[in-house]
């Protein structure tokens, strides 16, 4: 008659079990971060979670910064393009999740959106149907950046000038303009001036999949180029004309262009050729290259499709960790940049 008792309690948990897992989710659901000593601050801690729901609440924790950690601000406006001519390596998708981590954790920012398809836009839930000021009104209209400038729901600090459709034809209409290159770069300096008071700390510029008059503009206009490599062999193809289109631009239209950051994404650990790729662009670039890698994530591509950012659409998930290890790398960087140039 004992047996049946005996297995009822070996089914049972005990109550100090019980408490165990009540203290892990009441810690989670808190917010207990890592503590300050870990190596990137978002590292150790988390993995010590028992359970996986108590695991990505503490990730969900850090990435949405409920406990209002400020990251160190540069001593000047740092201006990066995002730039890559191959299409779909996560130029887009790096830019809006940087942007956004770095505004999350009290830093002023403003993403500038120069792609025709507006897709930063999208993800960011600004406006951007045809006849809403843009991006265009300021290259071809004269119109101050300060306008266009659009605040997000999600982060204060975080505004966004777009990009519509009629974009797609500035290629063509500022081929006979004068100073085509410097139309950017002209209204930046202005709008940074005017926007002196609020001491903006990152503009950040998305550029389409091209290297024509609009990504030429970014380049001139910015000090940094951050560079996006997806982990597969064919990203590493057009590296070398845009790596040379960036020496152009250095010796004949900005001389304080240089490039800073190299970001890996879409990276794969189930494939040797991810580990490859990884290894070489880390030989060639050394140093420039941010340590944490962005991996591939269905939450990181569900995100725009509700208007979001994967910071703020999945902030557990494998993509939002990722990016905000990246950021926060970014942002210590920011203490001092100094210029490290690739490997020959």
């Amino acid at each position: 008659m004992s047996e049946p008792h005996d297995a009822v309690s070996r089914e049972t948990p005990s109550r100090e079990g019980s408490e165990a897992v009540s203290r892990e989710t009441a810690s989670a659901d808190d917010g207990v971060t890592p503590s300050a000593g870990s190596v990137s601050r978002e590292t150790g801690p988390i993995d010590d979670y028992e359970t996986p729901i108590a695991r990505e609440a503490a990730q969900a924790v850090h990435v949405l910064n409920v406990r209002q950690e400020h990251w160190p601000r540069p001593d000047r406006t740092r201006v990066l393009t995002v730039a890559n001519q191959k299409g779909g390596v996560g130029k887009t998708t790096t830019a809006v999740n940087i942007a956004a981590a770095l505004a999350l954790h009290g830093l002023r920012v403003v993403l500038i959106d120069l792609d025709p398809q507006g897709n930063a836009s999208t993800a960011l839930g600004v406006e951007h149907g045809v006849g809403t000021p843009s991006i265009y009104d300021v290259l071809l209209g004269g119109r101050p950046l300060s306008e266009v400038a659009h605040p997000t729901e999600f982060a204060p600090t975080l505004r966004c000038v777009p990009a519509t459709l009629d974009l797609a034809g500035a290629d063509i209409e500022l081929t006979s303009q004068v100073a085509r290159e410097y139309r950017l770069q002209r209204a930046l300096i202005d709008f940074l001036a005017e926007d002196a008071e609020r001491n903006l700390d990152y503009v950040l510029i998305d550029c389409p999949p091209s290297l024509g008059l609009l990504t030429l503009n970014a380049l001139v206009a910015a000090r940094e180029v951050l560079l996006p490599i997806q982990c597969e062999y064919y990203a590493l193809e057009g590296l070398a004309q845009l790596l040379k289109t960036v020496e152009l631009v250095t010796s004949h239209l900005n001389p304080d262009l240089v490039v800073t950051t190299v970001l890996l994404t879409m990276y794969d650990s189930r494939t040797r050729l991810a580990d490859q790729v990884a290894d070489e662009v880390r030989r060639h670039f050394g140093s420039l290259v941010i340590e944490s890698v962005i991996p591939r994530n269905v939450r990181v591509s569900e995100a725009p499709g509700y208007g979001q950012t994967v910071m703020t659409y999945d902030a557990g998930s494998r993509g939002a960790i990722g990016y905000l290890r990246a950021a926060r790398e970014l942002a210590e960087r920011g203490r001092t940049v100094t210029p490290v140039h690739p490997a020959e």
